[in-house]
């Protein structure tokens, strides 16, 4: 991870449009998962772990993280099968198993099947990991179909229900699931009227969960990341807003993939026993209620 003076600020004049979702290595600059900086001390070691949306962007650097840990990762992920392969590599780099499941997690059997394969893998799930979303910008309401609106809610949030519901069983006391809401829950875009939405709705399910769960010692958290440069951004936004994105929060500039995985890791681990219902911030600045 770079110094707090090194990290890329906008504009980003050489980034060019790319296709949804987006691969990282169309990305100008590229983002930084924490490659070459970050450094484990075992706060994870034997923990199996499935991550949602892990081949890119804050699920590539959670899987790092949690890899140098010492936590073996299931990487689930829609089709971008040559960052998933990389992904796999800095998990098996670091020591730990790497299991790839591509598929698409708006629909409920796939996410039944990414937990089933993990209990088989793993033997047991210790951590889930619900990041992987979708959105698209749209300037007014009508511009919004049915069917992209039902698309991601079932992405974003109804997956969440069906990969928790399902990995609940095979959760030891002392598991967690970390969501991935975002501060949109709090200061929602017009022009992202569905992913806001679904991620006040993130908000709720984590603190309705957190209570649920807590007799049988799972612990539920999410984490709120600001505007964090991923290739998300480039795929899903207007290029103006593109060129300037992350200059709207107190650092001026957006945060890295590698700075959000630290808070994942915090979460996950056994240091946050009684840390539950609890949403975290990272958010470069800008404060959420």
């Amino acid at each position: 991870m770079a110094d707090d003076n090194s990290f890329p600020e906008p504009p980003f004049d050489g980034q060019d449009r790319i296709n949804p979702p987006g691969l990282t290595r169309e990305m100008d600059p590229r983002p930084d998962h924490g490659e070459a900086s970050y450094k484990g001390s075992g706060r994870l070691l034997d923990k199996k772990t499935i991550i949602t949306g892990g081949d890119s962007g804050i699920g590539r650097a959670v899987a790092l993280a949690f890899a140098r840990e010492g936590a073996d990762v299931l990487i689930s992920y829609l089709n971008e099968h040559e960052d998933a392969e990389e992904t796999k590599r800095l998990v098996e780099e670091a020591g730990r198993k790497a299991v790839l499941m591509p598929g698409d997690i708006s629909d409920a059997a796939h996410c039944r099947a990414i937990v089933q394969r993990a209990a088989e893998e793993f033997g047991r799930i210790d951590v889930l990991v619900n990041n992987a979303a979708h959105q698209l910008t749209f300037d007014e309401v009508d511009e919004f179909s049915d069917e992209e609106w039902d698309y991601t809610f079932r992405t974003n949030i109804y997956a969440m229900f069906w990969l928790s519901k399902a990995a609940v069983p095979h959760m030891p006391q002392g598991g967690s699931i970390i969501n991935t809401t975002s501060v949109q829950a709090d200061s929602p875009s017009p022009n992202l009227l569905a992913y806001a939405t679904t991620k006040g709705a993130i908000q709720n399910f984590t603190g309705g969960l957190a209570q649920m769960l807590a007799e049988k010692g799972i612990r539920v958290n999410c984490v709120a990341p600001g505007p964090i440069w991923t290739p998300l951004i480039p795929a899903t936004m207007p290029m103006e807003k593109v060129k300037d994105f992350g200059k709207q929060v107190p650092m001026q500039r957006p945060g890295q993939p590698a700075e959000c995985a630290p808070v994942y890791v915090m979460l996950a681990s056994d240091e946050a026993s009684y840390v539950s219902g609890a949403t975290v911030a990272v958010t470069g600045g800008k404060p959420i209620l």
